[in-house]
């Protein structure tokens, strides 16, 4: 046998065999590229576009409708602050409403945490079934509350407690703040019933939010606290908020973003006058107008807006982490 027949070639390795759950993350990501990213570019793209009178609009690369938004379309000749308006009361009914939902869903939250684990079960799942309700039907239960015939007024008027506030002089103090007319009060239209509502929209998800971090407290440094002689509110301000701090800023701020783009409780209940940036958006892609790219460029501008809170939040977080 010579010396080249006396070596062996090694065996070649088996290609390995072809395994389809690797393709599965880079499906995903495609399919969240398709159905996220791209309508989200798409967005921005259209922003700069222009509208063509009588026939639509068309790509482009302008600020025109940002320019608009900002000191309207007649700039330097003629400024207007419509659209700055809009987004003054986005903020101003999304920052109350969150706050609001919060600081009711706090104590209820806190005492939900104290009773029997059976009984913690059947609110939570009475608060998850609640979500399942849709925004129009709670906006219709609203409306019905606060509707003069059948609502809150008719209560009032029924009961003699609109003659009452008339008497003692708190009458003229509702109409002042949009809550009477001249015969008796009314919730419909005003800032109150709008707030009202958007609060009990994300009252339930405020509670989910604030469930986990107050179930966890531990219950020995409250109690120790209390043995050392401290009153409930000196327990609820130097042990429990502290502890929850964090999650209590975080539910205000997703309730917040979730808030911005609230639409049908703010056309049923705001004054005309009073709107948000997300009514002018469907005005401008779905009404009579139909300016699609000024539409796009007022919803980046929120989308922005609402970044730039949430921004903010997460830097208060981080700096007052100890």
């Amino acid at each position: 046998m010579s010396h080249s027949e006396s070596l062996t070639l090694p065996a070649a390795p088996p290609s390995p065999a072809f395994n389809p759950a690797r393709l599965l993350p880079a499906l995903l990501t495609a399919l969240i590229l398709l159905l996220c990213v791209t309508p989200f570019l798409l967005v921005i793209a259209i922003a700069f576009g222009q509208k063509i009178e009588g026939a639509g609009w068309e790509w482009a690369f302008t600020f025109a409708n940002f320019q608009r938004f900002f000191v309207g379309a007649g700039w330097p000749e003629d400024v207007t602050y419509l659209y700055l308006q809009r987004l003054w009361y986005s903020l101003y009914y999304a920052v109350i409403a969150s706050l609001l939902a919060v600081l009711t869903a706090f104590p209820f939250t806190l005492c939900l945490t104290r009773l029997s684990r059976r009984a913690q079960s059947r609110w939570l799942v009475f608060i998850l079934a609640s979500l399942s309700l849709s925004e129009v039907f709670v906006v219709m239960g609203w409306d019905v509350l606060f509707s003069n015939r059948s609502g809150l007024p008719m209560v009032f008027r029924e009961t003699g407690l609109t003659d009452w506030l008339k008497a003692n002089g708190l009458f003229d103090l509702l109409r002042e703040w949009g809550l009477a007319s001249p015969r008796n009060v009314k919730f419909k239209t005003s800032a109150f019933a709008t707030v009202m509502c958007m609060a009990y929209l994300v009252w339930p998800y405020a509670v989910i939010l604030l469930y986990p971090a107050l179930s966890r407290l531990d219950q020995s440094q409250i109690e120790a606290a209390r043995t050392m002689g401290a009153t409930p509110r000196q327990v609820l301000t130097t042990v429990i908020l502290p502890a929850v701090r964090l999650p209590l800023t975080g539910a205000v701020l997703l309730l917040f973003v979730f808030l911005l783009g609230t639409y049908v409780a703010v056309t049923v209940f705001a004054e005309p006058a009073k709107q948000t940036t997300a009514i002018s958006v469907y005005e401008s892609v779905r009404g009579s107008t139909l300016n699609a790219p000024f539409g796009a460029a007022q919803a980046v501008i929120l989308l922005v807006t609402a970044a730039t809170f949430l921004g903010l939040g997460q830097l208060l977080m981080l700096r007052g982490r100890p």
